[in-house]
């Protein structure tokens, strides 16, 4: 059977396609590429183009030729608002939008960690609705149906409405026990209940395209639910066992565990630990930590190539460190201008910014493993780091280290490959014992030594 995975990250998209061998092993080729980013409208406001992404699927579709099966996977915690007739209300506000800033009542942070046991992130889907609500309440009063960003796309390929579980466990409106919507929670922030429909764990089919766009790229796919927030896919991607920590490494580096319960006790908030759904009824106990954006927006101010500024950190002395997951790194106006500010120097050169950045990361890879050591009372040995930043060669050597652990690197296409493995499993073509021996005999893993 051939697959295919959707997966659109913050600033691209991509169509990979795959199949499993006769030798156990899959082969994946990437057909597809597309852009993505928030726009800036006039009025400041940072909204998504959700239309440029379901024509780049599209797109991807027609050059595939042939599928059987396709799933999405997105970043997390966004959402659109659609009327009766399934038309959008309002736009589609990417995350690094300031509309919560705004808020003047901010519900009780321990409260919500005792419910959800969800990281506080200023963006959260709670505190975007939240922000609708006050600023907006005439959308909410419209709306009949909220779509996350993946099911919203599977419902313009095919007309259905699916709500995934692992992306609503983003939203810091889910019990996590329970694994479903925490309606009193809902209740009592005065947010439409209609809204917080029945959810489907991964695997679930959606339906076939449209009969329209089937015939206009000529084949029928069934669209299933993958584990669609991106990170819960690049867990199934990653080779990770009894002793192994994960680490998504992208645009945003979410590193963290899989264990079978919640925790949502002192140390786990103080911590500012999230318990967001995985696959199989599992927990993925993780921390979201500003990851290769910086780097990103370094390389678009300065006209520095990635292999350059990592050249550049390299040779550089370390003028400090940095809060790699304060707020002040969402959205600047300039990401060097506010590194410079934030370790209280004018005179850094491009490369001293960069090794800032780099040692940052690594050390705060250190301090949530640790971190959830202590919590979990668990032992991690291994650090598997899968996605486009386990191709930083520099960024897994600091990671070795700092934290005194084995690195693993790779696959690259992390969140892809377990998009792809995930319906492979959901088809019964893949066993899910078997899932980590297909994967090694399936891509590059590189090592990096623990240092003692």
């Amino acid at each position: 059977m051939v697959y295919l995975a959707v997966d659109i990250g913050a600033s691209s998209g991509k169509l990979v396609k795959g199949h499993l061998t006769s030798d156990g092993r899959v082969e994946m080729e990437t057909i597809h590429r597309f852009p993505n980013g928030p726009r800036k409208k006039d009025d400041g406001t940072l909204v998504w183009d959700l239309e440029g992404l379901y024509q780049g699927i599209v797109e991807g579709l027609r050059k595939a030729g042939k599928a059987d099966y396709i799933a999405i996977d997105t970043w997390g915690v966004d959402f659109v608002l659609l009327d009766e007739n399934g038309e959008m209300i309002g736009d589609p506000v990417s995350y690094r939008d300031g509309r919560t800033d705004r808020l003047d009542t901010w519900p009780d942070q321990n409260m919500l960690y005792e419910r959800t046991g969800i990281q506080f992130q200023r963006f959260n889907t709670i505190y975007q609705l939240l922000s609708l609500k006050q600023e907006h309440p005439e959308y909410l009063e419209k709306s009949a149906y909220m779509l996350f960003i993946p099911d919203y796309l599977a419902y313009r390929l095919t007309g259905v409405m699916k709500h995934e579980y692992t992306f609503a466990s983003t939203t810091n409106l889910l019990d996590p026990e329970k694994r479903t919507w925490d309606y009193g929670l809902i209740r009592d922030l005065g947010l439409p209940q209609h809204l917080f429909v029945e959810l489907s764990d991964p695997g679930t089919e959606v339906g076939r395209l449209k009969p329209d766009l089937a015939e206009r790229i000529g084949y029928d796919p069934m669209v299933i639910l993958s584990p669609s927030h991106d990170s819960a896919s690049a867990v199934v991607g990653a080779p990770v066992g009894d002793k192994s920590i994960y680490l998504s490494s992208g645009t945003w580096s979410i590193l963290g565990c899989v264990e079978e319960h919640p925790h949502k006790g002192e140390e786990a908030k103080k911590a500012n630990l999230s318990n967001e759904g995985g696959v199989d009824g599992t927990i993925r106990l993780l921390k979201n930590i500003m990851g290769t954006w910086m780097l990103q927006c370094l390389s678009k101010e300065t006209g520095a190539g990635f292999d350059e500024l990592e050249s550049e950190a390299r040779s550089a002395e370390l003028p400090g460190i940095i809060d790699a997951s304060d707020s002040r790194f969402l959205a600047p106006e300039s990401m060097s201008d506010e590194i410079c500010s934030a370790l209280g120097r004018t005179d850094l050169s491009r490369g001293e910014i960069a090794s800032a950045v780099y040692n940052s990361l690594a050390i705060a890879y250190r301090d949530a493993i640790d971190e959830m050591e202590r919590i979990t009372g668990r032992t991690f040995e291994h650090i598997a780091i899968v996605g486009g930043g386990s191709k930083d060669g520099y960024l897994n050597a600091l990671t070795a280290m700092y934290t005194h652990r084995t690195v693993t690197a790779g696959p690259g296409e992390g969140t892809a490959i377990g998009n792809l493995l995930y319906q492979m499993i959901s088809t019964g073509e893949l066993r899910r014992e078997n899932k980590n021996d297909v994967l090694r005999k399936s891509v590059k893993i590189d090592q990096y030594r623990r240092l003692d």
